[in-house]
């Protein structure tokens, strides 16, 4: 199983439970597992590709560390609920910044004409960090309102719906050097297996 399934299986009921439930009591959240990702790697510096595979793999669990960490949407209030799924798409939107910030700062890969995977991952994080930006800001303007807080919160869990169809690995595994590098890049292993 890749990490993000265990994260949005969790996620999906927490804002399934924030758009059913306002006025009901709040839910507890387990903690977050720790889900093995590591960003303090090694890689021998006579391997490029595995360096730069083991830096965008680092960049990209920024968002996975910040989706596994997300704080619970408290359905007890329309009030509550605005407030906390506020809170929740401002995490979202601050693992989106880390992970775009690292993706931009790799450069392109040691591989020619490799880039195109980079860029697109990068195209996708801007555009799903605009989604949730506009749906936080949404909430934030219509808090205290229930219907209108209902449908916010459907926008919020559109964009967490766009997260979870993301391929992390997308940068790497359409290049077959990409691909082995990553194989050997430790930051990479935690990621799992790209889909299928």
């Amino acid at each position: 199983m890749r990490p993000r399934s265990t994260v949005f299986a969790a996620l999906t009921t927490t804002i399934t439970i924030g758009l059913a439930g306002c006025g009901q009591p709040a839910a507890t959240q387990a903690p977050a597992r720790d889900l093995g990702l590591s960003v303090t790697t090694v890689v021998p510096p006579a391997d490029p590709a595995a360096s730069w595979a083991d830096g965008y793999c680092a960049a990209v669990t920024q968002l996975v560390r910040t989706l596994a960490e997300l704080p619970t949407v408290d359905p007890s209030t329309p009030q509550q609920a605005s407030r906390t799924s506020s809170e929740l798409l401002s995490s979202v939107v601050g693992g989106l910044d880390r992970s775009l910030a690292g993706l931009k700062a790799l450069g392109a890969p040691p591989v020619p004409s490799a880039d195109g995977g980079r860029k697109d991952v990068i195209g996708q994080l801007a555009e799903i960090r605009r989604q949730a930006e506009a749906a936080r800001e949404r909430i934030d303007a219509v808090r205290g309102d229930a219907a209108a807080t209902k449908d916010a919160l459907g926008e919020a869990s559109a964009t967490l719906d766009r997260i979870d169809a993301l391929d992390y690995r997308q940068g790497l595994k359409d290049v077959p050097a990409l691909a082995a590098a990553g194989q050997r890049a430790p930051a990479c292993h935690g990621l799992g297996q790209p889909p299928g």
